[in-house]
């Protein structure tokens, strides 16, 4: 039996896509293995979002020739798709294989004999249908991602992901709900939706919404939670708001892509809404929702970031009170607006930046989760370390509870005891 591995890097969509190309070399009657257990096909699913993934799937490549030097290497994912020619420079690499052709990887693997390398690329322009990848099972994994959609049309003036993901591509309601429930019948009490822009969902067909898609997820039975992924603010209306506040398996969680606090950053990073209309859409989330947390991501260092437009940011940042915040520096993307804009900021006050941001979305997390200390709430358990069960409550607090049990994948009543700052405490009730 011919053994493959893989090695994945990047967001919740790669994630899921690994798994579905898991799931069709076992059909094909290959073996899984972890990377060091010498595979006869390595494939690395690649992530570009900025330079320094780039650089990570590099040197993942080379790690997986150096695993096996007579492996085939399989070289998937968005750094293949937006670089063929670069990622098959690198020595050992036998296929590149662009987005729109992971589900004909094990073809594409049984077809190289060697010899001549493979590029198997398309165009942006003809990135023009979703490309079905099924996953009935997560390795090691409580909670399954759920991709509904692919691509994205809004080209924000620093990103390169509409050019490594194509057009907007929506699933079928159809496939999803089926899906959907194979992964209930096989377990999975919580589903995340995944995309590579949530809410734009049915936009390109028209046919259905990602509101309609939450209320059928909702009429499955065995599914306990639907946690949605990252969302774009400005698709997120007063009325969608309500509908999915009636959503009873709707996680209490949105996140909510902030990346600047300052109007004027905004408007050069083309992100299309203001500081006021981002603040309205998180106070009728609030209003509208119990305990909802409000998680984001921020970027520091934009071409032409003042100190001024920076001040800006940490003022709005503290007055918003974001439950958890992922801070990351601007990395140049060879291809985008921003990489030809002039007063690029230096490494170094980009990294200052970083770290004073990071000090403020701490104290607000703090601050959140001990809001929460006193209440009784659901975890849904995921691992074991030490005697102690770690998992998520639906507003995305890692809770620890003793227990001798073997409590995985189960959605239990905890009483949140105690805020250790990186996770709560608690007790089964």
């Amino acid at each position: 039996m011919r053994k493959v591995a893989f090695i994945t890097l990047g967001c919740k969509v790669n994630t899921y896509e690994t798994e579905g190309m898991k799931r069709l070399f076992e059909k094909s009657g290959y073996l899984i293995v972890e990377p060091e257990d010498c595979a006869d096909v390595y494939v690395i699913n690649t992530c570009t979002v900025t330079h320094l993934s780039d650089r990570k799937s590099r040197q993942m490549i080379r790690r997986a020739k150096r695993l096996n030097p007579n492996a085939v290497i399989a070289v998937v994912g968005c750094y293949a798709q937006v670089a063929p020619e670069e990622a098959a420079g690198i020595e050992g690499v036998n296929l590149v294989i662009g987005n729109n052709h992971k589900s004909e990887i094990v073809e594409l693997v049984e077809k190289y004999s060697g010899g001549a390398q493979k590029i198997e690329v398309s165009l942006r322009s003809e990135l023009k249908s979703y490309e079905e990848l099924w996953t009935e099972s997560y390795t090691g994994q409580t909670r399954a991602f759920l991709k509904i959609q692919d691509g994205c049309d809004q080209f924000c003036s620093y990103c390169i992901i509409p050019f490594a993901r194509g057009k907007v591509r929506s699933r079928s309601i159809e496939s999803i709900i089926h899906e959907a429930a194979k992964l209930a019948d096989n377990g999975f009490k919580e589903i995340v939706l995944t995309g590579i822009h949530l809410t734009s969902y049915g936009k390109d067909t028209g046919a259905n919404t990602l509101l309609d898609v939450i209320k059928e997820l909702d009429k499955i039975n065995g599914i306990l939670r639907i946690r949605l992924g990252s969302l774009e603010p400005l698709y997120m209306t007063g009325e969608m708001i309500r509908e999915m506040s009636m959503v009873e398996k709707l996680c209490p969680h949105f996140h909510l892509s902030l990346q600047s606090g300052c109007d004027e950053t905004l408007r050069r990073m083309n992100r299309r809404y203001t500081t006021a209309e981002f603040r309205e859409i998180v106070e009728n989330i609030r209003q509208n929702i119990d305990d909802v947390a409000i998680t984001t991501d921020i970027m520091t260092g934009f071409p032409g970031e003042t100190e001024e437009e920076f001040r800006e940011t940490l003022s709005f940042v503290e007055s918003i009170g974001f439950s958890q915040a992922h801070i990351f520096q601007y990395s140049v993307r060879k291809g985008t607006k921003a990489a030809e804009m002039k007063e690029q900021i230096p490494p170094q006050v980009k990294e200052e930046r970083s770290k004073i941001l990071m000090e403020i979305c701490e104290k607000s997390m703090y601050n959140f989760r001990e809001k929460q200390i006193g209440k009784v709430t659901g975890v849904l358990f995921e691992e074991q370390d030490e005697g102690y069960w770690t998992g998520h409550t639906g507003n995305y607090i890692p809770v620890r509870v003793l227990s001798e049990k073997n409590i995985s994948g189960e959605l239990l009543n905890v009483k949140l005891v105690e805020n250790r700052h990186d996770f709560i405490t608690g007790q089964i009730v």
